[in-house]
């Protein structure tokens, strides 16, 4: 199934541009922000005309129907701009099978604060106030240094047989850890999630790899009730965006 507030959307902007009879195994198709408002200027609801609620497609569940049909996924190149692309956009989160491990805080006292509210950068903050993520990373000392939003430099990489520039896209982490020979990047949710875009690791992995010549490690992270669960990845090829495959993974409780 698609995702019904986006099918409808996607079919009309499909149609107006012709890209039902495009063939992607050619090439991507390229699409800006302002073609999709112009194609939705019709409907009435916010998500169905809203490019950046149309574009917004984190997760395989997210695509609309006309995506599933053909096998493609949206990636932004720059701003206001997109590919269409024929391949595989996602990757499952494998589900930790193992009993968790209780791991000793590196604190002699409690974090009273940390237990008000219930938020990813939160739990992310108390998982590396406690010593965990340095634990589970094994690269020694690392400091918070990346939040929030920053824009790409230029880069190229490939999606199977398609080769993509891209130059100013936006993009987020939710915690970055900087040590002495590697940039820890961490992607979070404090819920169960089965899959994720490849792009969401990928970008940071390369923009921050460019930025600071270190040796990138992208981090999956998620909070369920009292376990945090840590997925650590690696790109085999820096340049392929399907190189991503899972180096370990653990879940824990905090003691």
């Amino acid at each position: 199934m698609g995702n019904p507030s986006k099918d409808h959307p996607w079919e009309k902007i499909f149609s107006v541009y012709g890209i039902h009879n495009h063939d992607f195994n050619l090439q991507p198709f390229t699409i800006t922000a302002q073609q999709i408002k112009s194609a939705c200027h019709d409907f009435t609801k916010t998500a169905e005309k809203e490019a950046r609620i149309l574009c917004y497609q984190a997760n395989r569940k997210d695509r609309p129907q006309v995506f599933l049909d053909r096998g493609v996924f949206l990636l932004p190149i720059k701003n206001g701009e997109y590919k269409i692309i024929k391949g595989e956009g996602y990757t499952d989160i494998p589900e930790i099978s193992s009993p968790p491990i209780e791991f000793k805080s590196s604190l002699d006292f409690p974090l009273v604060s940390s237990l008000v509210g219930s938020s990813e950068m939160q739990h992310l903050d108390y998982a590396h106030a406690t010593g965990l993520i340095e634990h589970f990373v094994g690269e020694g000392k690392l400091v918070l240094t990346i939040r929030g939003r920053k824009y790409t430099p230029e880069f190229e990489f490939k999606v199977g047989k398609h080769h993509i520039t891209q130059k100013g896209v936006q993009t987020e982490v939710d915690a970055g850890f900087e040590g002495k020979e590697v940039v820890v990047l961490i992607e979070a949710k404090n819920q169960k999630m089965d899959n994720i875009i490849i792009r969401q690791l990928y970008y940071p992995y390369r923009k921050w790899g460019i930025d600071t010549q270190k040796t990138v490690i992208p981090l999956f992270f998620e909070k369920r009730g009292d376990e945090y669960m840590m997925w650590k990845y690696e790109f085999a090829d820096e340049y392929d965006y399907n190189s991503l495959r899972l180096v370990k993974s653990e879940k824990y409780t905090i003691s």
